[in-house]
């Protein structure tokens, strides 16, 4: 079976060998029961994070760095993994050891053992745990999770987790618009409505190791937020039909 790693960066060059070493470490276990390929999504860095990956992975064709040539958004990232991911699974994660990487394989075995389409980290599971994550990261994250619980779906605890595994299925099925990081509560929203069977993997949300966040609270909560109030108005109202393209075009 073929798996996929996406790991998305952005201006991450300060722990390129940390993430590196970690990566080569991880390799050698996943090899063993799949074949693996790791997507580096470069999102238009300003540092030398593309050339530090490029030149840590020279000697390794599985290893790919794929560049936009501007800052686009963690969910354009996203996007651009899975169009260039050949997987049967499809993992992402983040860059900065929020999530060890030598956590993927409990993930991958629990989502086998759930059979599940999608699987994502719950750090606000009972069963979950948060060390050393500023209160107001927290604050944000929970309340967020808290009201797509209300809106979507109770039985799930963590919406804004971007590490996950997807089944190939999920990814040639979903279409998501956003390019930021609402996209992967989109994502999920979306694969519950469709009727994926989505689980949870019960696991430690840590503080950043290395570098800054990119992640902007207060624009951020603004995407959440008008998400959420377009969920509330298509739960009373329904969908909206999709437009129908004119004849003949525009003169």
């Amino acid at each position: 079976m073929k798996l996929s790693l996406i790991i998305p960066a952005y201006n991450e060059s300060e722990g390129v060998h940390q993430t590196s070493q970690a990566v080569r470490t991880l390799l050698n276990y996943l090899n063993k029961n799949y074949d693996t390929e790791v997507i580096f999504v470069n999102d238009g860095s300003k540092d030398d994070t593309a050339a530090l990956l490029t030149a840590e992975f020279a000697d390794s064709p599985s290893i790919r760095v794929v560049s936009h040539d501007v800052n686009r958004g963690m969910g354009a990232a996203i996007r651009t993994g899975f169009q260039h991911a050949q997987g049967d699974i499809i993992v992402t994660t983040d860059f900065d050891g929020t999530y060890p990487l030598n956590t993927i394989p409990q993930l991958l075995a629990r989502m086998k053992v759930d059979q599940a389409d999608l699987i994502t980290a719950s750090p606000y599971h009972p069963n979950g745990m948060v060390e050393g994550v500023p209160g107001y990261r927290l604050i944000f994250s929970f309340g967020a999770s808290l009201l797509y619980r209300l809106l979507v779906s109770w039985r799930i605890h963590t919406w804004t987790a971007l590490y996950r595994a997807y089944n190939r299925r999920v990814i040639d099925t979903i279409q998501f618009e956003s390019n930021d990081f609402l996209a992967g509560t989109e994502i999920l929203v979306k694969a519950l409505q469709a009727g994926f069977r989505v689980t949870e993997f019960p696991t430690t949300l840590h503080v950043r190791t290395f570098g800054q966040s990119s992640l902007r609270i207060a624009r951020v909560t603004r995407s959440h937020l008008k998400y959420q109030f377009r969920l509330v108005i298509e739960s009373i109202f329904g969908k909206p039909e999709p437009k129908k393209a004119v004849a003949g075009g525009s003169r």
